[in-house]
């Protein structure tokens, strides 16, 4: 419904994925640390990030895998009520220990938090169990 097009500046380019716009309804573990409406920390994982991130994801009701590569996962994740569509990309740094994650809300300025507590939550799964949690809603 409320969807738009999906953003052509998704991905990782040059170890990076695509800085957040100046609105508040994005956060990155790739922003400025001293930027606090828009930085969270990248969350630490040894291993196999990416299927983890995917067994994760695939158990997070009204979200829907886009892409998957080595080293990168990107999904699409709709609210509950009026079904936004939100962008999440996860990259996972192998050198550092890492993954970066980043999502983004496609409409509006605001999100009311939702895209921190999202990240905040998938940061506590794959933290549980190996990356094996119980499936549930997430923000």
């Amino acid at each position: 419904m409320f969807s738009w097009k999906r953003p052509v500046n998704l991905g990782v380019r040059n170890a990076r994925l695509a800085p957040c716009k100046r609105t508040p309804n994005c956060v990155s573990s790739q922003a400025d640390p001293a930027d606090a409406e828009h930085y969270v920390a990248p969350i630490p994982f040894k291993g196999d990030a990416i299927a983890a991130v995917r067994r994760v994801v695939l158990g997070i009701p009204r979200t829907t895998i886009i892409r998957t590569e080595t080293n990168y996962l990107y999904a699409e994740f709709r609210t509950p009520l009026m079904r936004y569509v939100d962008d999440v990309e996860f990259f996972h740094d192998d050198q550092a220990g890492v993954i970066h994650v980043r999502s983004a809300s496609r409409l509006g300025r605001r999100d009311f938090g939702v895209n921190r507590r999202r990240v905040e939550e998938l940061r506590s799964r794959l933290s549980s169990s190996a990356g094996r949690p119980p499936r549930g809603d997430v923000p």
